[in-house]
């Protein structure tokens, strides 16, 4: 008799039965977004492989989400590193009640919020992601917070092709090696990748064993069949956990789910006639999976024994948006519940960091500081507040961060090892939730490819917020990347340390502001000003040597602004400058006032427009001295050809590291040798700026 069958099996069978009548209403919204796109365009190889995993997920009673307020930090995380699926997650999302449905028309045009891939512009979505390898280290940095915070889980969905990319695996190692339980990544195993949908360009001989070699649990099941997936996300969600992480290797084909061969490429145009076809076999899929379940659900009914199945089946289908209609003492149709939206604008979200300033540290005019000194000493106050997070790479003792946030608190003092693109991921996840995050390592090692996805999603929170979307003041991100050793200030390391030409290359990212920092005192006003919160992705190059205090203890920094620390009575000329050139910029004055020439130094530690025009105006000459390729003068350049209609550029001289115009790299070195060969020093600085003068 079927009462003698175990009920947990029986709840669990008409679970995936009630999966499989959804798996069909998500792939019909996922061809409606197809035949309303643009382009007609979709993803659908990797979309309709991800179908049963993110199926089984959101529906199989194993995430739990607020739905209403997706930015509250107590509730599970989902991250789908692998955004091309984005067509399924958006049918799942407009399912569920993040958005009305009628987003999933006109997608991939401008005006639309739902992408070629998922970023914070799509309503419930936290970060942009693509088929990069990098939405997987977001997960584990949101996993970090999950285990410190109010141990919430969190998932990720990668693809096989994906696990190509180098960060995958710095995500792997490190959330093995800290033991990450409450973290579940399941790997859309399809066997296909964009350029060759049938196969992948070089195959995995034990990618079970590479996940365990790292010390993760590794379950790998078929995902062409709803129990074998619920299965195993069961199993974590449920059973005990030993400290590992999971994967899930789901092992699929491209466009599983699709009925036409088409569908198993990376990317179709799918004509009326084929989408018809296609739609008519979802939704007869769909009628047969009713059935079937009516049938199961009316044995169960008769059977005096297993009311709590039905009751248990029935709140589960109501979960999932069915209804369960019976006539009489039978089910006959399994209807859906019309949808809405739940989701309501996100509060306003404070991101001022609490502090007592009268426990920083105090800097005597005219002494020298090492600034990781500074940066440790600060950390030691500002960390007392619990969003203070820092994660440096190996370089932990050029910046000071680990040493200043860990004597508060090492949990949030992480160290990634040689691990740059991983640190940079895990700070995204943790600036995400709300903290303000820092990062550090040399100038040269910072990833530029993650550092533009991180920017791409930082300016989709803006636009939401701007536009009153479902985004509140305050949910944009406060990022500070902690750049050290600038300039020539990696002397012997080489070559490939040397922060001579970083600040150019960021100076091109969109939504990336740098700083370039010279005194103590004014490092230690810039971290009180990224404090205040809502300052979004700082670049902040410090100095590797100790530097002396040339600002007053009130010194207050403004992003934007510039500051005269020279200033004589009869002015010849300017120099413009940061960080370490200030100093000899400001020796070389001395040196050209013995000369008769008075010279005033302008330290501009962020790029200043009104000054710049003000000293254009003066007609003076003006000296930009700086040891890089030119960061300083690049943006000279922009502001005046920005707004003014003709420009003079004789009494404009770029002092820097260029050699006859041509930007290069530079070697080993101590930093007397470097800065006299390049011309950098006071004595030779001064020497050019008087033969110009002169002249």
């Amino acid at each position: 008799m079927i009462y003698l069958e175990n009920k947990e099996n029986l709840i669990n069978k008409g679970i995936t039965q009630l999966l499989e009548i959804k798996d069909a209403e998500i792939r019909l919204l996922s061809l409606y977004q197809c035949r309303h796109a643009i382009d007609n365009g979709i993803h659908i190889g990797g979309a309709f492989s991800a179908t049963i995993p993110m199926v089984s997920l959101f529906y199989g009673g194993i995430i739990d989400v607020n739905i209403e307020n997706p930015t509250a930090i107590d509730q599970d995380q989902f991250v789908l590193s692998k955004g091309h699926a984005v067509a399924t997650l958006a049918s799942i999302y407009a399912d569920l009640g993040y958005f009305d449905k009628e987003i999933l028309k006109n997608s991939r045009s401008i005006s639309s919020v739902l992408n070629g891939h998922p970023g914070p512009v799509l309503p419930g979505v936290h970060v942009a992601t693509g088929p990069m390898g990098q939405g997987m280290g977001v997960a584990q940095g949101f996993a970090i917070a999950g285990q410190q915070t109010t141990n919430f889980d969190v998932y990720a969905l990668t693809g096989d092709g994906e696990l190509q990319e180098g960060p995958i695996w710095e995500a792997v190692m490190f959330a093995g090696a800290k033991r990450l339980e409450n973290l579940c990544v399941m790997v859309d195993n399809n066997g296909g990748q964009l350029d060759i949908v049938s196969s992948l360009h070089f195959p995995y001989h034990n990618l079970r064993a590479n996940f365990e070699s790292f010390g993760w649990r590794v379950l790998e099941i078929d995902a062409t069949q709803y129990h074998t997936v619920y299965e195993a996300l069961h199993q974590f969600k449920y059973q005990p956990r030993d400290g590992r992480p999971t994967a899930i290797i789901c092992k699929s084909t491209k466009g599983h789910g699709g009925f036409s061969n088409l569908m198993n490429n990376h990317k179709s145009t799918l004509g009326a006639e084929l989408l018809d076809q296609e739609e008519a076999f979802h939704k007869n899929t769909r009628a047969q999976k009713e059935k079937a379940f009516c049938n199961f659900f009316n044995k169960i009914l008769k059977e005096v024994n297993l009311s709590e199945v039905t009751n248990v089946l029935e709140q589960h289908a109501q979960q999932m948006g069915f209804a369960l209609n019976l006539d009489g003492s039978e089910l006959k149709k399994v209807s859906n519940i019309p949808a809405k939206v739940k989701l309501k604008k996100a509060d306003v979200r404070n991101k001022k960091i609490e502090y007592k300033s009268e426990k920083l540290p105090k800097l005597e005019h005219g002494k020298l500081y090492a600034a990781d000194k500074v940066i440790e000493s600060a950390m030691k106050i500002f960390a007392l507040d619990e969003r203070i997070f820092s994660i440096d790479s190996d370089l932990a003792s050029t910046s000071g961060l680990q040493s200043g946030v860990g004597h508060v608190d090492k949990r949030r003092a992480l160290n990634v090892g040689v691990a740059e693109a991983n640190m940079m991921l895990i700070g995204e996840a943790l600036s995400v939730l709300g903290s303000n995050v820092w990062v550090s390592t040399f100038c040269p090692f910072f990833d530029w490819k993650i550092l533009r996805r991180i920017a791409v999603g930082h300016q989709e929170r803006l636009e939401i917020i701007e536009s009153k979307g479902w985004l509140s003041e305050g949910h944009g991100i406060d990022y500070t990347m902690v750049v050290t050793a600038a300039d020539l200030d990696t002397q012997s390391n080489g070559a490939t340390h040397m922060g001579n030409d970083d600040a150019l290359l960021m100076n091109e990212a969109a939504h990336v502001n740098i700083i370039n920092v010279s005194c103590p005192q004014q490092l230690l006003s810039i971290m009180k000003w990224i404090v205040e919160g809502n300052k979004g992705i700082i670049y902040l190059r410090i100095l590797r040597a100790p530097s002396k205090v040339i600002y007053n203890a009130d010194f207050k920094f403004e992003f934007g602004k510039s500051y005269p620390v020279v200033q004589r009575d009869k002015v010849h000329a300017y120099i413009v400058t940061s960080g370490r050139s200030v100093f000899e910029s400001m020796d070389a004055s001395d040196i050209l006032l013995a000369d008769g020439f008075g010279v005033n130094i302008i330290d501009m530690p962020s790029i200043d427009s009104n000054t710049i025009i003000e000293l254009y105006n003066t007609g003076k000459p003006i000296f930009i001295a700086e040891q890089n390729n030119g960061y300083l003068w690049t943006n000279f350049r922009k502001v005046l050809f920005s707004n003014l209609e003709s420009i003079n550029t004789k009494n404009i001289h770029p002092i820097n590291l260029t050699v006859d115009g041509e930007i290069n790299y530079i070697h080993s070195g101590t930093y007397s040798e470097l800065a006299e060969h390049y011309g950098l020093n006071a004595d030779r600085l001064s020497k050019q700026i008087l033969n110009i003068l002169k002249s």
